[in-house]
């Protein structure tokens, strides 16, 4: 416990330094940041209250993935199960997410959720990230038996080209597309980050697959099975992905960084189809190339989602407000650092 408190004293502290000094020349930069920090409390806020006492949200869509973002958004403020304002919350959600395991290791219910991989791969995500930091004996054994178990399922459920699909591969005839590989390449990369046991193999197989989806244009189609146009969505994903794999100087990754800048950087005017999704993961590939490119883009980004914010706290926009709300906040708090996965 005294180990992992220090270590969050020394990255809130670091956050704290590297916000001041970015905006210590001007007046307006502070008063952004002011409006960014209000506006994470008040999303920290909404989340936190309209939690329901299982611990998921109540939603009619994907309880599982949104237990999962809903909590990776509070624990990206720097709380854990056991420390900080939003530490019963996140116990919660984590109880709740160990509740979902089933005995062949799936997160999630089959019978109710047509696209479970999705909450599998986010909830390996969270729960990878409360193994770190929890200080619980029992709850640690149980979230190790879990994402073991997890891991083994994510195996199991990749397809023959080396993807997922919304369900896994037996069940899906070999289904696979881009976003819901991310996922699981995500969650399996928190997953032995954390030091539960990952198939190398697997890891290999995700990221040929994520290079056999490649266009000339560089970026990645939907699916293994209708290449040929590219989205900017996937392309983000893939990346941040691929950076989460370790992969950072690929010969594939220099084009579709910048398909995707190309695409994306902008942050493209009016809000599109998917746009959460989207700059969710391509926020994150911003963040890793460093501040010069960093903070000129954040600056613009941050304002933009401030800006849409109802008053009550949360966010509007596609599946339901508990997804971009959850969205919006893990991208709001990427410079705080709290989080492994998004650490550069």
């Amino acid at each position: 416990m005294k180990n992992s408190q220090t270590r969050r004293d020394w990255l809130r502290n670091a956050a704290i330094l590297t916000a001041t000094s970015g905006l210590a020349g001007s007046a307006g930069a502070a008063d952004s940041k002011v409006a960014w920090d209000d506006s994470i409390e008040k999303g920290l806020r909404w989340l936190s209250r309209t939690q329901s006492s299982r611990g998921k949200w109540n939603t009619n869509e994907y309880p599982t993935a949104m237990a999962s973002l809903a909590a990776t958004a509070l624990i990206a403020s720097g709380s854990t199960t056991t420390q900080g304002p939003y530490a019963k919350q996140i116990a919660r959600a984590t109880d709740y997410l160990i509740s979902k395991s089933r005995d062949n290791g799936l997160i999630g219910d089959p019978k109710t959720d047509s696209r479970y991989t999705y909450g599998h791969g986010f909830a390996m995500l969270l729960m990878s990230q409360v193994l770190g930091e929890e200080g619980l004996i029992d709850r640690r054994e149980e979230l190790v038996d879990v994402l073991t178990r997890a891991v083994q399922f994510s195996g199991n459920a990749q397809t023959q080209a080396g993807g997922w699909g919304y369900v896994s591969a037996a069940a899906g005839n070999n289904f696979d597309e881009g976003s819901t590989t991310i996922t699981q390449v995500q969650g399996l990369r928190g997953c032995r980050n954390a030091g539960i046991p990952v198939s190398g193999k697997v890891i290999d197989n995700a990221k040929e697959y994520i290079y056999g989806c490649k266009n000339p244009d560089g970026g990645i189609s939907y699916s293994s099975k209708q290449r040929g146009t590219s989205r900017p969505a996937i392309t983000a994903a893939a990346l941040a992905a691929l950076y989460n794999a370790g992969d950072y100087d690929g010969e594939h990754v220099p084009e579709m960084l910048e398909y995707a800048k190309k695409s994306l950087h902008s942050l493209g005017g009016a809000s599109f189809g998917h746009w959460h999704y989207t700059y969710l993961y391509y926020s994150q590939v911003v963040y890793r190339q460093g501040d010069d490119l960093w903070k000129p883009f954040r600056d613009r980004l941050y304002d933009k989602i401030v800006g849409q914010q109802r008053p009550d706290g949360f966010w509007e926009g596609q599946v339901n407000p508990v997804y971009v709300t959850a969205c919006n906040l893990i991208m709001l708090q990427l410079d705080k650092g709290y989080l492994p996965i998004y650490q550069r």
